[in-house]
């Protein structure tokens, strides 16, 4: 018997929510859980404020169980782009970085307005290819990239980051997971990355203002080398704390939003990854074959194996309003519109979608 992943949800019959890509819906018992911490936060009589420290460390504890990982290799951060700046700031100056041409601003434009030196790759039928293309010619020191791609969904083969860190095993790799994680299972241990970031407030669940940073002992050596706090005046709320964590996690963490987060991966691993993942594929499968046939999607995206779960309807951004108007939630993005799929959504939110563009924009 197939679960109704939508039950899980607050979603009213005529809405056909497609904008995950920029933005998730949280599970009616996160919604419950914010309005009980909300009104224990503001209970002078709790000891909710003692314990931030505790409470975050349970929420690392939670990342860790997700993707595989000690603790004390997560950062807790606000978003993706906080903690990715951080990072930015540890890498030498003279590093040559590898970047995906049209990648997430977050990622290219912090690159390239910090001054490093770098190249990039360009993504279509031949993405994988391209990159190694780009390494053996430019021989950079990083790769930096979306694992999926925000505008047009594409999504770089896993099983290839594995045996690409095998092939180059000094290239620092780091990805930025924000429009994958939530939507598969991931192995931080044995995916073959050095470093990967997220925002929680997409396919994760987790709602605005948290995020983490997850790094393997090489980053940690590569972006803190021989450092150590033993000449540092540190005050006794930090004694115990490395330099990487005084580093990447500085000031107070918001609780409410990294509480939201750990519902949001608990919620996710109460129901099983892989059965939501397997469910969802389904889903995405049956959309490319749909949309593929109305020729509406990019050749580059028909064309290649791996699939995410965004697509970008090549229809002219006019329809936006259209399809707006009728319940689909959904955003214009770099030539067409943006839609994604995920666990809350079902055959008939496809067939509501479907029906739209075929009588009212393929007309």
């Amino acid at each position: 018997m197939q679960v109704n992943y939508k039950s899980y949800f607050d979603i009213p019959d005529d809405v056909c929510y497609l904008t995950t890509p920029g933005s998730g819906l949280l599970p009616t018992a996160s919604k419950n859980w914010r309005k009980e911490r909300d009104a224990d936060f503001f209970d002078t009589t709790t000891d909710l404020r003692e314990k931030q420290g505790e409470f975050n460390q349970a929420v690392k504890k939670s990342i860790g169980e997700f993707f595989n990982i000690a603790p004390d290799h997560i950062y807790n951060t606000s978003n993706f782009s906080t903690g990715f700046n951080a990072l930015l700031g540890r890498l030498p100056q003279q590093a040559k970085v590898l970047l995906l041409e049209g990648d997430y601003p977050s990622v290219n434009f912090s690159v390239i307005l910090r001054g490093f030196q770098y190249v990039t790759a360009p993504i279509d039928e031949q993405l994988e290819d391209n990159i190694i293309e780009a390494i053996k010619k430019h021989q950079p020191t990083v790769f930096i990239f979306s694992i999926v791609q925000y505008i047009s969904g594409i999504k770089i083969n896993i099983e290839f980051i594995k045996q690409l860190k095998t092939q180059f095993p000094e290239l620092l790799i780091i990805g930025d997971g924000t429009q994958y994680f939530g939507t598969e299972v991931f192995d931080f241990s044995q995916s073959g990355f050095d470093v990967v970031g997220a925002s929680g407030y997409k396919w994760l669940l987790g709602g605005y203002g948290n995020g983490f940073i997850l790094a393997n002992d090489y980053a940690k050596h590569m972006l803190f080398p021989e450092l150590s706090t033993e000449n540092i005046e540190i005050d006794s709320m930090w004694v115990g704390k490395n330099i990487d964590q005084l580093y990447f996690e500085p000031g107070h963490i918001d609780t409410l939003a990294q509480g939201t987060l750990q519902k949001g991966l608990q919620f996710l691993t109460e129901l099983g990854l892989e059965n939501t993942a397997s469910y969802t594929h389904r889903l995405v499968q049956l959309a490319k074959d749909e949309l593929s046939k109305r020729r509406i999607l990019s050749q580059t995206v028909i064309n290649r194996a791996e699939t995410s779960t965004i697509f970008n309807l090549q229809i002219d951004q006019e329809h936006f309003h259209t399809l707006m108007e009728h319940n689909i939630k959904c955003f214009p993005r770099g030539n067409g519109i943006r839609i994604g799929f995920h666990l809350y959504n079902d055959e008939s939110d496809l067939e509501k979608l479907l029906r739209i563009i075929d009588t009212k924009i393929l007309k």
